[in-house]
């Protein structure tokens, strides 16, 4: 049988991905976020980081929070949810991440380019996408819609962005839950595709109790997923392909709303713009 035929978009979704990432990145790896959210009261990274992406959700119980988010370890969500919120407004976390993430942004890319038409027109066909998918089956995303579009251009580059990132992060959550993967599970399984190893001394999980990291190793053993060594098993290579593939196919329908030159105008609008922030490590 021949390779199956893959629809154009999916190929812009992994490069699309590429691009929007960085931008993305600011809010966790820049200083001005943290720095916002701490400004409001939020104790900790975590507290700050809880109580802002989980926001739009409504204020829910820990639980769907611990769901919608898949891969942190039991309990870490009902360690800052709801309590995040019960001094300081969902309302007032959202808006102090996107205050920050903006602000990362401008110093980072300088006046300049933050100003310029480029930027603006990456940020309307940017929008035009993350504003056009099917939100069923879409939590994070669905959540993030409900919130307004800002209509700073910077401000809104970032916020449809973030909107096309939590997408594709609901469709990555689908294609691990259908290839049975849990969400320490895929920590190992992205460990091990970075050339970690023991893939247990990753940073996402080197914490966890070490009975916790020896089952779900013990798991993936049996599965045939990694060696007894803890390294990828063919079959736990073609696992973890198969999900990033399935990943790029779901992220897939937000672009399909812009037309072919649309598609290849937003690349080149946002190429200087990821460059610049991955030079600076979106930091």
């Amino acid at each position: 049988m021949g390779k199956a035929h893959l629809h154009p978009t999916t190929h812009i979704a992994r490069r699309m991905f590429e691009l929007l990432e960085p931008i993305c990145l600011v809010t966790y790896c820049a200083d001005e976020c943290n720095e916002e959210l701490a400004a409001l009261g939020h104790r900790t990274y975590w507290d700050g980081y809880f109580a802002s992406r989980a926001a739009p959700l409504g204020r829910v119980p820990a639980q769907v929070v611990h769901a919608a988010f898949y891969n942190f370890a039991d309990g870490e969500a009902a360690r800052h949810i709801p309590s995040a919120w019960e001094t300081i407004p969902p309302e007032a976390s959202v808006a102090a991440r996107e205050r920050g993430s903006t602000a990362s942004l401008r110093r980072i890319l300088g006046e300049a380019l933050a100003s310029s038409p480029g930027l603006a027109r990456a940020a309307d066909l940017t929008t035009k996408a993350a504003t056009s998918a099917p939100t069923q089956g879409r939590v994070m995303y669905a959540g993030m819609r409900t919130l307004p579009v800002p209509s700073d251009p910077v401000a809104r580059l970032w916020h449809s962005a973030t909107m096309l990132r939590e997408h594709r992060g609901d469709g990555h959550i689908a294609a691990l839950v259908g290839a049975r993967i849990g969400g320490t599970e895929a920590h190992v399984l992205s460990a091990l595709a970075q050339g970690i190893h023991p893939p247990e001394s990753f940073g996402r999980i080197h914490h966890l109790p070490k009975k916790r990291l020896a089952a779900v190793m013990d798991g993936l053993r049996e599965r045939g997923l990694v060696d007894s060594e803890g390294r990828f098993t063919d079959a736990g290579r073609e696992t973890k392909h198969r999900i990033e593939a399935l990943t790029d196919e779901l992220a897939a329908p937000p672009y399909e709303a812009l037309s072919p030159a649309e598609r290849d105008e937003l690349v080149a609008e946002l190429e200087p713009i990821t460059a610049t922030l991955v030079a600076a490590g979106s930091q």
